[in-house]
């Protein structure tokens, strides 16, 4: 359903927003991969304009398949490769961010990419969180670190015990990403007891570009708390006579609250949808799944969480109502404290929700 009056960019960015699902390397102000680069000796950028270099990496991500999606990241991992580059990058994403008005982020980074250079995987770690640190301070949110091992190497295992070691220092999960299709999250088993085993939260990619097999392996061998993504649980809903048949891992994700990370955009992009308006979401959203809607990598969609929801707003017609119903659905899936989530629930988004609907 078009929404007549939807909401504005600019009336969402004033809104306190959660964000559970973005990728440090995707997100890069264009500006600072150019500068980084010339520091570095970084000579394999496709051009040294911010404005082209901006251009050419939505050009480059929206090709409609997520191997081809990925190949856009190997010129900002590219120039994350020393302290001072990612600590400057991580600083630049809290403030692009808080800026936004999210209140609350879980920002994702795999450190196994960040070891050119030389670099330990916990100074790589140390210096991100510095990152978060310095350019939360003085604003208005607070961020979570995921910490993420690709699914198509070997090291997963390491991650997982590297996050174990990190938590309470800035990390809140565990995550694998990467290419999914011929890479199931079982590969990976160890790692995930591994955190099952401390305690401790993980968060899986799934159902991106792969179908429920992907979605079922992640939950009921692995155990994922969420899915990033998650999006393709909808290949298991039908349209009846009379509402929609779900079929018994589509009812699983429902009746268990299991959060669905979604990223209309970057969906669009790898070619789940055509368009915004067809995206799963909206379907998923009216059935009450837990959804969540995040950015995924601002840079090579050219988005913010603000405009994601500013697109589902038109798309759907959504109003404050459904904007502060997805906010709380990622604040209670977050994995931080339940005192702090319910602290920012009942003392910021709420209160602050209501003088927006007032």
């Amino acid at each position: 359903m078009e929404n007549q009056n939807p909401l504005s960019n600019d009336e969402i960015r004033v809104a306190p927003k959660v964000l559970l699902h973005d990728h440090l390397d995707g997100g890069l102000r264009p500006s600072t991969i150019i500068e980084l680069a010339a520091e570095q000796g970084y000579g394999g950028l496709p051009t040294t304009d911010p404005t082209d270099l901006a251009s050419w990496m939505l050009r480059g991500a929206n090709r409609l398949d997520l191997a081809l999606y990925l190949e856009t990241f190997a010129h900002t991992v590219g120039v994350m490769q020393t302290k001072d580059a990612l600590e400057r990058v991580a600083a630049e994403c809290a403030e692009d961010l808080a800026d936004d008005g999210v209140v609350y982020a879980e920002v994702r980074f795999a450190p196994e990419l960040h070891v050119e250079k030389g670099l330990t995987l916990d100074e790589v770690v140390e210096a991100v969180v510095a990152g978060f640190t310095r350019g939360s301070a003085g604003r208005d949110i607070t961020i979570g670190t995921l910490l993420t091992a690709m699914r198509t190497a070997a090291r997963s295992l390491e991650i997982a015990e590297l996050a174990v070691r990190r938590r309470n220092r800035g990390v809140v999960g565990f995550d694998i990403a990467g290419a999914e299709a011929g890479s199931p999250p079982t590969r990976h088993l160890d790692a995930f007891h591994l955190i099952q085993r401390e305690n401790f939260h993980f968060t899986i990619h799934a159902g991106e570009a792969y179908g429920p097999p992907s979605i079922w392996e992640a939950i009921q061998y692995c155990g994922a708390e969420r899915l990033g993504h998650g999006v393709r649980i909808v290949e298991q809903i039908e349209k009846t006579a009379d509402g929609y048949a779900l079929g018994p891992l589509a009812q699983f994700v429902l009746d268990d609250r299991i959060p669905l990370e979604l990223c209309p955009s970057s969906n669009v992009h790898t070619g789940v949808c055509a368009s915004v308006a067809d995206h799963p979401i909206g379907l998923l959203a009216e059935l009450k799944f837990r959804c969540t809607v995040n950015t995924d990598n601002r840079l090579m969609s050219d988005t913010t969480l603000s405009k994601e929801l500013a697109l589902c707003s038109e798309a759907f017609g959504w109003g404050w109502p459904e904007v502060q119903w997805v906010t709380i659905n990622a604040m209670k899936s977050a994995f931080w404290p339940f005192n702090d989530r319910l602290r920012l629930i009942n003392d910021v988004i709420k209160p602050r929700y209501a003088t927006l609907m007032a």
